[in-house]
């Protein structure tokens, strides 16, 4: 079965009663962990944008928290997870001002860990794509947040 565009989809939406809405979106959320994440962001979490970034950086903290540090491989399949994690919470957000301050803390959590990124390449180039990122995000927000993330990003790079 081919999907149909989102455009149609908004408009078959349009023709459904609110009863029938809320019985298709629980049955989205039973086939998959995002649909049923992304509902519940949408129904509890987006009204309070701040709880929500302290609830992503108390998972992050958890995560580096239980990364398995024997063997650079395993800090790598971990520090890629917990970042694929990170932009999947941000995806959910669609705030720009979320996304750079939970990048922002996944590099300073990253740059703080032990055993240093610096003795791996792979972890040091995570960093670095990151902190572009950020820093290319940085310039379509206000400017006052602009001088606060350009300081913390100078604060990083010491």
């Amino acid at each position: 079965m081919k999907a149909v565009s989102v455009v149609t989809i908004r408009k078959e939406l349009k023709n459904k009663s609110s009863e029938e809405l809320a019985e298709l979106c629980l049955r989205l959320s039973r086939f998959k962990k995002e649909n049923k994440e992304l509902l519940t962001y949408l129904l509890f979490e987006a009204e309070s944008e701040q709880g929500y970034i302290e609830t992503v950086k108390q998972e992050i903290d958890e995560q580096f928290e239980i990364i398995n540090t024997d063997s650079f491989f395993y800090i790598k399949k971990s520090v890629r997870k917990i970042l694929r994690n990170t932009k999947k919470y941000i995806r959910y957000s669609l705030n720009k001002e979320t996304e750079v301050e939970l990048l922002l803390y996944f590099c300073k959590k990253l740059k703080t860990m032990t055993p240093s990124i610096h003795r791996n390449n792979t972890l040091l180039n995570i960093y670095d794509r990151n902190i572009e990122a950020v820093t290319k995000k940085v310039l379509s927000l206000h400017e006052d947040l602009q001088y606060d993330v350009n300081l913390e990003i100078e604060e990083l790079n010491r």
